[in-house]
């Protein structure tokens, strides 16, 4: 048996005895973490990242390995372990806001990784099927996909589009250890995670901090203590105390902190939204007050005009698709997916700006990039029904390189029909349906 079988197996010993003891809190669970277990957290972990606060590489760490892994080993389990400051840097968002981001130190990475391990096979067991953020075997095109058979079953729905303000930066340490306490009570566990909850935060211009409150994004552990902070909050309240409350039917799409619930009267939903604020507050977080609103996204009736300007029903965003009711080629109602127009106009911009960066250099190397850039955005949006947006996408690529190849030393002598010429021989790939069947 090698290494990654011997870890295998103890996940689904844990898995097992998770499932069949649903309402147990474990209290032993750090001994399963030995050297062969840090040794295949240590191979998962990606080495060419960027680093955290002591520059250290994968590479650098590996040189000498057994000796890093045992000491680590050692830290962990006595107490002495102490987690690093995160190193924060700032991502765009579409919006015009800037997303923060932590880099943790690679030897961090490791051992986030091993307690990763520890956490997915028991809450894997716990989380629900509505749930599709950062699992194994699940994604955003899954969340999609369920959304729309969802919404069709029900021909349409009161929608509460949700939104949850600075969720990760909101997340208290005394909510999310009551939380974890309920199936979690090793001490060795619950004492690593509370070390990385508050350990600093260290920035350019401000030095080291330390918040009270936030998950940091990035980080390895971040996104299953988020999605147990949120099943618990949100999930299984909706599921055991709303649902059993209400008139008619309802369910519920998740993927990290974007979620949406749906129900089949207005008179549910329209109570739910007015406790949903009530029930976040009570954790410490807070609804957005002007992205969460209630869509009524009930299914139009059949027939002529039902579509028109001024008649058309409500739409709404979910994970970068926009959701609208449409004709079938029978000319029945059915739920259509594109590409949201703030997402769209994003790539084109990036596209744009890109195009001039690197405007200097040889076209057989632009193309070759533009190639990756495009093809990266139909494997996100080419799901059905989406091929308009993805044509526009693609014509709207064509118009940036032809732009910034004519200015490429005044090129003035570029016309389009040239331009057609030269498209022959470096070839853009054409609009794709890479999701058939979502």
């Amino acid at each position: 048996m090698d290494i990654y079988d011997e870890v295998s197996t103890k996940m689904r010993q844990i898995a097992t005895n998770a499932k069949n003891l649903p309402q147990v809190g474990f209290t032993s669970l750090a001994y399963h973490i030995d050297y062969k277990w840090l040794y295949e957290a240590f191979s998962e972990t990606r080495k060419g990242g960027l680093t955290g606060v002591d520059n250290q590489t994968g590479e650098d760490y590996a040189k000498d390995l057994k000796a890093n892994l045992v000491r680590l080993l050692e830290e962990a389990k006595s107490g002495r372990y102490k987690a690093p400051p995160v190193r924060r840097v700032y991502i765009p968002k579409g919006n015009g806001e800037k997303r923060p981001l932590g880099i943790t130190t690679f030897e961090d990475k490791v051992l986030q990784r091993a307690v990763y391990w520890i956490l997915e096979p028991i809450y894997e067991q716990d989380f629900y099927d509505c749930s599709y953020g950062f699992r194994r075997r699940r994604s955003q095109h899954m969340a999609v996909e369920a959304l729309w058979s969802g919404l069709m079953k029900m021909k349409g729905a009161w929608i509460i589009d949700l939104d949850i303000r600075r969720f990760y930066d909101s997340i208290g340490w005394n909510y999310l250890c009551e939380i974890l306490k309920l199936r979690v009570r090793d001490g060795v566990i619950v004492r690593l995670i509370g070390k990385w909850m508050n350990a600093g935060v260290m920035e350019e211009c401000k030095g080291i901090h330390y918040p009270e409150l936030g998950v940091q994004q990035g980080g390895v552990i971040s996104p299953i203590l988020s999605n147990i902070f949120l099943h618990e909050v949100l999930d299984k309240w909706f599921h055991e105390v709303v649902m059993p409350r209400l008139k008619g039917k309802a369910f519920e799409v998740r993927y990290a902190d974007d979620a949406v619930l749906c129900f089949e009267n207005r008179e549910d939903a329209e109570r739910v939204l007015n406790v949903l604020s009530k029930r976040l507050a009570k954790y410490g977080l807070e609804l957005h007050p002007e992205k969460t609103k209630l869509v009524n996204f009930k299914r139009p009736p059949a027939g002529k005009g039902n579509f028109k300007q001024g008649n058309r029903p409500e739409t709404f965003d979910f994970l970068g698709f926009t959701h609208y009711w449409k004709k079938s080629r029978k000319g029945n109602p059915i739920i259509g997916r594109k590409t949201s127009s703030n997402r769209l106009t994003k790539a084109i911009r990036k596209v744009y700006e890109w195009c001039r960066k690197y405007r200097h250099l040889q076209i057989g190397e632009q193309c070759k990039k533009l190639i990756i850039k495009i093809r990266g955005h139909y494997n996100y949006y080419g799901i059905c029904g989406n091929y308009r947006s993805l044509a526009n996408f693609f014509q709207n690529v064509k118009r940036a390189w032809y732009k910034w190849l004519k200015r490429r030393s005044n090129r003035r002598d570029l016309i389009w029909e040239k331009f057609n010429k030269l498209l022959q021989y470096y070839k853009l790939p054409q609009p794709l349906i890479t999701h058939p069947n979502t």
